[in-house]
């Protein structure tokens, strides 16, 4: 079989480029997250047939209380909005700060909304903090996606001590070091989203859509 057979026979999911949701999870003022954000977004569109999108939670103000489980009431705008982004993505990559040895409020809510954009796909995160680099907010976070059947790739970019390792150009002081962390991050990354992305176009992971 030649190489134009074997395009013309491949499944057609195989041709769409793989959607990445870029995740900015803090929403404080004067913020430190656009800044790892924007570099591994660099990182991310050096990939070939890739879509990136950035999701910057301080543009949603997303509803504290929840919805509960009446399917009649209407998601809040917000809500419905972001759901959309979220759906369309293969993969995430969540970009989040440590407070007070875990993840910010702003993130809990955001996973809270949603369960089916979630579910069977891989969920990687990038952190920054103190000496430990936010690894406290990834641990805690695996967890909680977890319960939405997601797969979290074993590595994680960690920046400890963030404020001494960017500089002004936002930029890795020891770019060499973090980018050989980075690329077998964004490997297991995507090597899951391609295989989950093939495996949901096969059949509907089971019990989605049950309670």
């Amino acid at each position: 079989m030649t190489d134009t057979q074997r395009s013309a026979h491949a499944p057609a999911h195989t041709a769409v480029p793989l959607r990445v949701a870029l995740i900015i999870g803090s929403v404080r003022k004067d913020r430190f997250g656009p800044v790892p954000a924007r570099w591994i977004s660099r990182q991310l569109g050096a990939r070939p047939d890739l879509e990136v999108e950035t999701v910057d939670l301080a543009e949603y103000e997303l509803p504290l209380v929840l919805n509960g489980n009446d399917p009649g009431e209407p998601l809040p705008e917000p809500v419905k909005a972001l759901g959309e982004r979220l759906q369309r993505a293969d993969a995430f990559v969540v970009v989040t700060p440590v407070y007070n040895r875990s993840y910010p409020a702003s993130l809990k809510t955001v996973i809270d909304w949603f369960h089916e954009e979630w579910t069977a796909k891989p969920v990687g995160f990038v952190s920054y903090g103190g000496m430990t680099g936010g690894v406290q907010a990834v641990e805690h976070l695996r967890g909680v996606f977890a319960e939405f059947n997601t797969v979290s790739p074993r590595e994680a970019v960690l920046f400890p001590n963030f404020w001494e390792v960017f500089d002004h150009d936002g930029r890795p002081v020891e770019a060499e070091a973090v980018s050989g962390v980075t690329e077998v991050f964004l490997d297991q990354l995507l090597w899951w989203a391609r295989a989950l992305r093939r495996a949901r176009a096969e059949s509907p992971f089971p019990g989605q859509g049950e309670p």
